[in-house]
């Protein structure tokens, strides 16, 4: 599970670094404000992607794999409303039909599983420990 974190964790620093690039080329290519909010976009969500991360490697095993479940979808939504917003910035065309709404999707489901792993992992903290017989 840590290697699955760690990888998860690289890719959203790739995903961040694609978002100052992308700030770059809205600047200095044009590319409007679709360019402007995939940047905005992958920088914010690659640091939740990062903190979520921390708090995974904390967290009880239940908490764990829900704070992994909200990483990768953070991580596909970005790749999927990023690279569409992308994509029509820069290329003029979709990255497929219903790419964004799909990803955006997927980030509001991150976003979700995230508070809910949040929840588990406050709860099971709170616990006190039970007695085996």
């Amino acid at each position: 599970m840590r290697r699955a974190l760690f990888l998860i964790a690289a890719f959203a620093g790739l995903l961040g670094a694609a978002g100052v690039g992308a700030a770059a080329a809205a600047a200095h290519l044009g590319g409007g404000q679709l360019l402007d909010t995939a940047a905005t976009f992958l920088m914010i969500h690659s640091a939740a992607v990062l903190a979520i991360v921390a708090l995974a490697q904390r967290a009880s095993p239940a908490g764990t794999g829900l704070f992994l479940l909200a990483a990768l979808l953070l991580v596909a939504g970005m790749l999927l409303f990023c690279g569409d917003f992308g994509m029509r910035a820069l290329a003029a065309r979709p990255l497929f039909r219903m790419a964004a709404p799909s990803g955006g999707t997927l980030l509001i489901a991150g976003w979700v599983a995230a508070a809910i792993g949040a929840v588990i992992a406050a709860t099971a903290r709170d616990r006190p420990p039970t007695r085996q017989a």
